[in-house]
């Protein structure tokens, strides 16, 4: 999804995005925890980003979407505490994909000269999190560093900050 204005994307699309990063993963969480919670073990990853540390103005639902998870994930890890059961929450910053560009999105100013991180590389540091029992892994000492200097920083001084590294920039 490009960064834009919520007024100016698609509705659906935007629906969409709730639906598969809120609904569906509430859904399989909800789905398969109670069995995990009745044998006493497993675990669960859920994909959160960097962006659920704080407001996405010119990107506001999927920003919103990640919160969600971030929320969702620590409140269940609060939840099975003790039960053998371990709720991970990954927050990787940019990663490599390769998606943008096939999407056919422009690459935000915020993100224009960040090195993203290999799709590899978060996930070996998702599950290295997740086997220690850790309740959030964010790959990258800059992305701990944003994540956490955002998520205190007060709003009104940080959404404006936020509005413009989001503008729109030339698709790489």
């Amino acid at each position: 999804m490009a960064s834009k204005l919520a007024v100016e994307l698609s509705r659906p699309d935007q629906l969409q995005m709730i639906d598969l990063n809120v609904r569906a993963l509430t859904d399989l969480t909800l789905r398969f925890l109670p069995a995990m919670l009745a044998k006493g073990t497993g675990g669960i990853i859920n994909v959160a980003s960097t962006a659920g540390f704080m407001p996405g103005p010119n990107m506001a639902v999927y920003f919103a979407t990640k919160a969600f998870v971030l929320s969702f994930t620590d409140a269940l890890y609060e939840e099975t505490k003790g039960t053998g059961v371990t709720l991970t929450n990954l927050s990787p910053g940019p990663v490599e994909t390769g998606f943008q560009r096939r999407a056919g999105m422009k690459q935000a100013r915020a993100l224009s000269r960040v090195i993203p991180k290999t799709a590899m590389a978060v996930a070996q540091a998702g599950w290295a999190g997740f086997k220690a029992g850790e309740r959030l892994v964010v790959p990258g000492t800059m992305n701990k560093l944003a994540a956490y200097a955002l998520r205190g920083a007060p709003r009104r001084i940080i959404l404006p900050v936020i509005k413009r590294a989001m503008g729109t920039a030339k698709a790489r």
